[in-house]
């Protein structure tokens, strides 16, 4: 590529990303700020909280083998979110544009690091997650239909065979379309529609889900209190069982891969591994950055938004782990007849949450608890599809994805194609049966990604040192460094120890390296035009 071409691109891009810049911050020419405080928190929470807290403590306790540990790695979730979290409020509050994370990177780093992140968020992040929520609400409204049923086929493609690829195990997937399915595609369909007439409109479906959420959470901790408190498993829990095995000289037994040998690993190393279980349950919260551009008063509501939304959503999780342990006991054995007897570790299809109501209240509390995560996924759903519609929305108006994408609806303000690509790619995903596989893969991009973000924080202090910011990272330049030595270690430790978890995530990333490189020259090749 000559030296031309290359000046040619790079002032394409510039160009770009000033007419976006001027568009984001214009709400009568562009996007509509429709967000006050309230609504940009309850995005944060609700993105945040979908079906994994109910579900992944059970993986959680067979990987820590620790009452103490157990609430470890989600106070480990909770430190590490909440800096993270207060590291991009300063971000958010310098840069309140559509996009958020993506525009972050781009500035601090670079087009091409912008261009990954948002590659990898529509491939597999976002609408992956989108995918897996909605499968979730189909598994549970299948509690009140039986017809509602991953086993019950409408269009039965294939069954695709494990197979084995270095330390990956693919495969292993039905492709086709079940009832389950089904009602996964049309909640997205109905959400996606939906948040095309207007910004407002979404974001009551958020305010009033969110507080269904919020309220079944404290609902399920207070109900904890008073009713949960059980002796069998205070004995097995806290009566000088907590501590156990949570000693830093303690040793733990680690699989390593999916069929690799066991080795006895530290405590900060199973603390680490631990976390993709607890991480990405509290994960989404960065979500609220994406609609930046339509909240109002954005150098102050979204630090407060970030702030306020992670730190109740956190505080819940830790109580609902706390009551957890006061109803069952962590240790059981899978072939238990009861409850108690499966305890954490064993729950029926490490539902957790489901077996602590049931332990309280009997088979009504199965169904209350079903309820709940229909309510959590439903929220959840809308919140993800609101807010990543608008990274692939900011990311075309830099000539780096589908050139209609940029549109807005002519009515509404709102990215309508944006919403419509990632509905179709997200059908796609939930017929293919791969997402949940992909979402194993991609944890460790995640945290990839959230590395250099608040790198970026680092970054932008030297380049734009006179840059205004309303808002500064508190604890800054320690606590975003500890943030990122913790994840950096975290991101070791899997490479090390799981990696089915983490080279097809960097291979995801990689691979739209060359994709990058053709979606910037075509848009040199148009602004030449």
């Amino acid at each position: 590529m000559s030296s031309q071409d290359r000046d040619a691109r790079s002032s394409a891009l510039a160009a770009n990303r000033e007419v976006n810049a001027t568009t984001n911050q214009s709400p009568a020419e562009g996007l509509v700020q429709g967000l006050g405080l309230t609504s940009a928190t309850t995005l944060v929470m609700g993105s945040m909280i979908g079906s994994g807290i109910f579900i992944v403590s059970a993986d959680i306790a067979r990987t820590v083998d620790s009452p103490a540990l157990l609430l470890g790695a989600w106070l480990v979730t909770a430190f590490m979110t909440i800096i993270g979290a207060l590291s991009y409020g300063e971000l958010a509050a310098m840069m309140p544009r559509a996009g958020g994370q993506y525009v972050y990177l781009r500035e601090g780093l670079g087009p091409l690091w912008g261009f990954l992140y948002g590659w990898t968020l529509f491939l597999v992040i976002q609408t992956g997650t989108i995918a897996a929520v909605a499968v979730a609400f189909g598994k549970f409204l299948g509690v009140f239909y039986p017809a509602i049923s991953a086993k019950t086929w409408i269009w039965h493609v294939a069954h695709v065979p494990p197979f084995h690829w270095g330390p990956m195990v693919l495969g292993d997937m039905d492709v086709g379309l079940s009832t389950q399915n089904l009602v996964a595609i049309l909640l997205v369909v109905a959400l996606s529609v939906i948040n095309i007439f207007g910004l407002r409109t979404g974001a009551l479906i958020q305010n009033i889900f969110t507080v269904a959420k919020i309220s079944a959470l404290a609902g399920l901790v207070t109900l904890g209190v008073f009713l949960g408190r059980n002796a069998t498993a205070l004995a097995a829990n806290f009566n000088g069982n907590f501590w156990r095995n949570a000693g830093l000289s303690a040793l733990h037994p680690l699989q390593v891969g999916a069929s690799g040998p066991v080795l006895l690993v530290g405590t900060l190393t199973i603390l680490a591994v631990a976390q993709t279980g607890s991480l990405f349950s509290a994960d989404a919260w960065n979500n609220v950055t994406f609609t930046a551009g339509e909240v109002r008063n954005p150098s102050r509501n979204l630090p407060l938004s970030l702030a306020l939304g992670t730190g109740v959503v956190l505080l819940l999780y830790m109580l609902c782990n706390l009551i957890y342990l006061q109803v069952l006991p962590l240790d059981g054995v899978a072939a238990g007849t009861t409850i108690l007897e499966r305890g954490i570790k064993h729950a029926t299809e490490d539902r957790v949450g489901t077996a602590v109501m049931q332990q309280m209240l009997g088979p009504r509390g199965g169904s209350l608890m079903a309820f709940a995560i229909l309510l959590s996924a439903f929220g959840c759903n809308n919140g993800l599809i609101l807010s990543g519609a608008r990274v692939y929305y900011a990311m075309a108006k830099d000539g780096l994805f589908f050139r209609k994408v940029a549109k807005l609806h002519p009515t509404y303000r709102t990215p309508a194609a944006s919403l419509m690509v990632q509905m179709v790619w997200t059908c796609i995903l939930c017929i293919s049966g791969s997402y949940s596989q992909l979402l194993d893969y991609i944890v460790f991009a995640v945290l990839v990604f959230y590395i250099l973000t608040i790198g970026a924080l680092f970054v932008l202090r030297v380049k734009r040192p006179n840059a205004e910011r309303p808002y500064r990272a508190i604890g800054y330049p320690v606590l975003p460094a500890m943030y990122i030595v913790m994840a950096l270690f975290i991101d070791v430790v899997l490479l090390r120890y799981k990696p089915q978890f983490t080279w097809p995530g960097l291979i995801i990333v990689v691979l739209g390296i060359p994709v990058y490189f053709v979606w910037s020259r075509r848009s040199s090749v148009v602004a030449a035009d």
